[in-house]
């Protein structure tokens, strides 16, 4: 009594396997609607916006700083780069964009801890700045708890701590000291970034290139002997990676240059070196033109198809020999 028949059974069998596929299918169909929507890269905040009140030397670069940094946290779909579950784990670009920006954010909050906000060596750091430093620099795929993005937010907040106090009239509360040689230092490590940048683009096609390590000291050495020539190559797999590493790194660091443009701008006409920043500006803007195809493509440097990488790295080369320009101008008395 009330015994199932076989074919009732395989009929029930049968709807669950459907009901299963089809919510394995619309998961799927989510998923890849969100990867859509969440891969994309954000506008610049508009400088326009810090220009509330009476303007403070040093608020516009922090403002710049807080923004992109707060981006990263608040863009579509959040921050993507600790993400280990659907669809956040698929994704490679929108991850490298962020470390690409990330790493532009970590080098300017150095360089207020240590060069922006200090008048000298033997000046004391600011606090804020003293604790935003090491925060940022918390690794950008940490999900345990405390997680990047909280670790960054708290960054953030130190850093508009700082950003209120250099608003205040107490003299000795925070300051920004807007000097040639401040902005030429931190400029130093800038112009690493965008040469490290420019080579690792470049070897997206392999490239024998030769060792100049050693080159202009005759007893300089190396830890290691290398070959006087090399093959230098990026991973088939990795040549997308630091096409969207060197997007975002472009795109924090146009920010702060047009923040930089504003806290400096008497120091810049004092050098004479306003057009050679807004030529720096320029050369950036042109690399985060919009990527219209659906992958990043490497053919070879003068083949049938486009090459990318290549494409980005002339952008990124001449906007580093701009930055040099610019810091010997700034060294100058």
């Amino acid at each position: 009594m009330g015994a199932v028949i076989p074919g009732e059974k395989r009929e029930r069998r049968n709807m669950w396997i459907r009901v299963a596929t089809a919510t394995l299918a619309l998961l799927l169909l989510i998923s890849l609607a969100l990867m859509w929507w969440w891969d994309f890269e954000p506008p610049a905040p508009r400088l326009s916006e810090y220009d509330a009140g009476r303007p403070v030397v040093g608020e516009a670069t922090t403002s710049a700083l807080i923004d992109v940094a707060q981006t990263l946290l608040d863009k579509r779909g959040g921050y993507l780069s600790n993400d280990y579950l659907p669809p956040g784990v698929w994704m490679d670009n929108v991850p490298n964009w962020e470390f690409g920006a990330l790493v532009q954010v970590r080098d300017l909050a150095k360089a207020f801890r240590n060069e922006f906000s200090r008048s000298q060596t033997q000046s004391t750091e600011d606090p804020d700045l003293l604790e935003a430093d090491p925060l940022f620099s918390t690794p950008s795929d940490r999900w345990l708890l405390p997680s990047s993005e909280s670790q960054y937010a708290k960054a953030i907040g130190h850093m508009e701590a700082y950003r209120g106090r250099l608003r205040d009239e107490d003299e000795y509360n925070a300051q920004f000291f807007a000097r040639a040689d401040n902005l030429a230092d931190w400029l130093a490590v800038v112009e690493k970034r965008l040469g490290s940048l420019s080579q690792r683009l470049s070897a997206s096609v392999g490239q024998v290139r030769v060792d100049t390590d050693l080159a202009g000291d005759a007893e300089a050495r190396q830890s290691t002997p290398t070959d006087d020539e090399r093959m230098v190559k990026t991973p088939w797999m990795k040549i997308d990676d630091v096409f969207y590493e060197a997007r975002g790194s472009v795109w924090a660091l146009t920010h702060f240059l047009r923040a930089v443009e504003r806290d400096f701008e008497p120091v810049l006409r004092d050098k004479n070196a306003m057009v050679s920043l807004r030529q720096i500006i320029r050369e950036l803007d042109e690399a985060q033109t919009p990527l219209f195809s659906p992958v990043v493509l490497n053919g070879s440097p003068y083949g049938f198809f486009a090459n990318h990488s290549l494409v980005m790295a002339n952008y990124v080369s001449r906007a580093n020999a701009a930055v040099i320009d610019l810091r010997q101008l700034l060294q100058r008395g």
